[in-house]
């Protein structure tokens, strides 16, 4: 799928939660395997926290004018607001899972079904913003308002060519 240049660093994230989340959603219910998928979605989810700043201090605030007029603006912001609400209640209402180490007394408080059910909710996720949420972000903003995407974008996922 053929992507504004300003949004393929958000992209190319996104790339990685895909991948993560669909090895994750075979997770086999054994602690060790639980517990090695759920510190991998949450530590990707961590680090996307700089990425959903991006997308809603300038996606969400710059599509908000045209959401009182254009209702596949406003599906989008609902759906992505939504989303984002199911990707924090997922993460945050479960404990980390201890270490597993030669002490076979640990205990581990997230089951596969809350892996599987993370690594679900991140795949649609991913799967919206790619299919829906940034082909309107294409169609709406402005080349201005998809620079300062770029721009916010971390400068580690840019490629050295797409630098200006």
């Amino acid at each position: 799928m053929k992507r504004a240049n300003q949004l393929q660093p958000l992209s190319r994230q996104h790339h990685l939660g895909l991948n993560l989340s669909h090895h994750a959603k075979a997770c086999i219910d054994d602690p060790k395997e639980i517990t090695k998928h759920w510190q991998i979605l949450s530590s990707y989810l961590h680090d996307m926290q700089y990425h959903f700043r991006v997308e809603d201090n300038l996606i969400v605030k710059a599509l908000l004018p045209y959401q009182s007029t254009q209702p596949e603006v406003a599906s989008v912001l609902d759906t992505l607001e939504k989303q984002h609400k199911l990707l924090n209640e997922a993460t945050g209402n479960v404990q980390m899972p201890k270490e597993i180490g030669t002490n076979h007394n640990s205990v581990i408080e997230v089951t596969v079904t809350q892996v599987r059910q993370l690594a679900n909710i991140l795949y649609d996720h991913v799967r919206f913003e790619e299919r829906e949420l940034f082909p309107i972000v294409e169609k709406y903003l402005t080349k201005d308002e998809l620079d300062a995407i770029y721009k916010a974008s971390p400068d580690k996922i840019k490629h050295l060519d797409e630098q200006r």
